[in-house]
């Protein structure tokens, strides 16, 4: 044990913390491991912003814009909305139609706008059916993650794995090398859920409206404001109702006129009635005030509390948002949105009360009620994905045939070696903006810059696992372990269980950097081939199914299907298991030692 290896292990041990605890975004935590790695000398500076230049990064820069460009012709709306009619068929004729299309669009473009495209079209195909929404998004994201794994540019993950073998003098993966095992274990994957899995997801959204749906009937209720009110002639922020009761008011009547997420400067009067959100208690203790009047009560709908100028929305906290971490109070949200959050899905948690308070996070789903005229703001925002209705923008249809023929030719120029994936991508993103497919601000916005600077960071580490010969060390230990127990299968089954089980827990772009070179260094002391190890790395890290956290989509999914953590591990552990066994016993046979 070198200095060197111990400062590598001690900052590699600090960041799996960091990224599983997510006391910092994972993008500021791999450049936070890039400039102490820096600082400490053990990698040069061109070794540590290598990373930004790599070919893993380019790559995966490219893929979105290459991914946009489909879904700015609604090629991928298009057929999604295509698939979903297959439902009016047979509820199982049509979830198989759903799982094949998810997992065939995700083996060939960025699977998180594949899922959220599908969220809006399976909530509209549940309500439709009578069905809890729950039975249908967890299969689809478990699709999205086995139909990711079949290609080279299915996921992130498959890319970067492929760039650090070629860095380490190996071969780099084929764009359908992993196509005959992927197919494998993505009909193992649709067998088990439509089997057994629907059956253990239990029925957590029901078929109901916005309103039923966050449980809010009971939480809205009117009051009227009498002569001897202490609030008539306040301004909302100033008003005793507001500040002492804390309660939310969605919408002020006087008379003809309707204020629709009132301005919290607005005079309220006499007479006035105010359409607010409340718990039981607070409704108590307005009980107990003068000048308080309380209208019939009855049970609320989506129709009761929209209007001419407001609608409902459920939107989710998108994945890169740059509202994570922060309080719907620190962004001064009804100010900044023209809406009012009327409940949260939190971490698996219905919230009502005290929402102002509560950091947001990725896949939160929140209940808007939302003035018509900043509608379009929002939904162009690319902090939020609308999950409550299907979208149909302006696509630029007459771009479809294009935008399908380019990514078909990157796909194919990489399958037949007549360009390198990183110049096809590269190419075939510059012709969708030359031919329109989509604009050069789109494709900027396109690029997720929180996965690419995770990428360049967490890279570094990896140049610095092997630099320091840490990674021989490490691979040395577990090669002792496990080996005995069954040469060098054992040890890829080893490999396979540990990196699904970090993936669990952190960035799965973050597992793979971190073990691809223990993985390479544990085959080459043992003399023989890597490929199986790395085979065995690249596939565990798409193959979380164990929480909601452990991948992209899963996140994404949380919120509107009103899961609990629990949920992802009851359903996700079995099919976890039986995806590393089926590993175990067949990357062997795929690939020699």
């Amino acid at each position: 044990m070198t200095f060197e290896i111990a400062i590598v292990l001690a900052v590699a041990f600090c960041a799996v913390v960091l990224f599983a605890t997510e006391k910092l975004s994972v993008d500021v935590v791999a450049i936070v491991v890039m400039a102490i790695l820096l600082l400490s000398g053990i990698i040069t500076p061109d070794e540590g912003i290598a990373g930004f230049s790599n070919k893993a990064t380019v790559t995966v820069a490219a893929m979105f814009i290459l991914s946009a460009g489909l879904f700015k012709t609604g090629a991928v709306r298009y057929l999604g909305s295509v698939v979903s009619q297959m439902f009016e068929k047979s509820y199982w004729i049509g979830l198989v139609a759903v799982l094949i299309a998810v997992g065939f669009f995700s083996a060939f473009i960025n699977n998180t706008p594949v899922v959220a495209i599908f969220i809006p079209i399976l909530l509209g195909v549940a309500k439709d059916l009578k069905v809890s929404t729950s039975k249908l998004l967890m299969p689809m994201s478990f699709a999205s993650m086995l139909g990711g794994i079949c290609t080279l540019i299915g996921t992130s993950t498959n890319i970067l794995v492929s760039s650090i073998a070629e860095d380490n003098g190996l071969r780099e993966f084929s764009m359908f090398e992993f196509a005959p095992f992927g197919l494998i274990l993505f009909g193992i994957g649709i067998a088990y859920m439509l089997l057994f899995g629907i059956r253990l997801i239990p029925d957590r959204r029901s078929e109901g409206d916005l309103i039923e749906s966050f449980s809010l009937q009971e939480y809205i209720t009117e009051i009227v404001l009498l002569d001897n009110a202490s609030s008539a002639g306040m301004a909302i922020k100033d008003a005793p109702i507001t500040r002492e009761i804390d309660l939310t008011i969605l919408e002020v009547h006087r008379g003809k006129q309707i204020f629709s997420v009132p301005s919290p400067d607005l005079v309220l009067r006499a007479g006035d009635v105010l359409r607010v959100r409340c718990d039981l208690e607070k409704v108590k203790k307005l009980q107990a005030w003068e000048g308080i009047l309380f209208k019939s009560q009855f049970k609320w709908r989506d129709e009761d509390v929209q209007s001419e100028d407001t609608r409902l929305v459920e939107a989710v906290v998108a994945l890169n948002s740059n509202l994570i971490g922060k309080t719907l109070k620190d962004l001064t949200f009804r100010e900044s949105f023209g809406s009012t959050v009327l409940a949260l899905r939190h971490r698996g948690r219905l919230m009502r009360e005290k929402l102002s308070e509560t950091e947001l996070d990725a896949g939160d789903a929140l209940l808007l009620e939302i003035k018509k005229d900043r509608y379009n703001q929002l939904r162009q925002d690319p902090s939020f994905v609308i999950v409550s209705e299907v979208e149909y923008e302006r696509f630029r249809k007459r771009k479809i045939i294009p935008a399908i023929a380019i990514v078909l030719a990157v796909i194919l120029t990489a399958t037949f070696g007549f360009l390198p994936i990183v110049v096809s991508a590269i190419v075939g993103s510059l012709l969708l903006v030359l031919v329109g497919c989509l604009t050069m601000e789109e494709a900027y916005k396109a690029i997720e810059w929180r996965i690419i600077f995770l990428l360049a960071g967490v890279l570094t580490l990896g140049v610095a696992l092997e630099k320091s010969k840490a990674a021989e060390l490490l691979s040395r230990s577990l090669v002792e372990y496990v080996g005995p127990w069954g040469g060098p299968v054992a040890v890829v089954s080893a490999f396979f269980l540990v990196t699904s089980l970090l993936t669990g827990a952190m960035s799965n772009n973050a597992t793979a950097a971190l073990l691809a070179p223990i993985a390479i260094a544990a085959a080459n002391s043992m003399d023989v081939s890597p490929r199986p190890f790395l085979i065995a790395v690249t596939i565990a890290a798409s193959a979380s199914f164990m929480t909601p956290v452990g991948y992209q989509t899963n996140t994404l999914i949380y919120g509107p299907g009103q899961y609990r953590f629990n949920d992802f591990i009851k359903v996700g552990t079995p099919l976890n298991i039986l995806i590393w066994i089926a590993a175990t016993l067949l990357i062997p046979y795929f690939w020699e030692f």
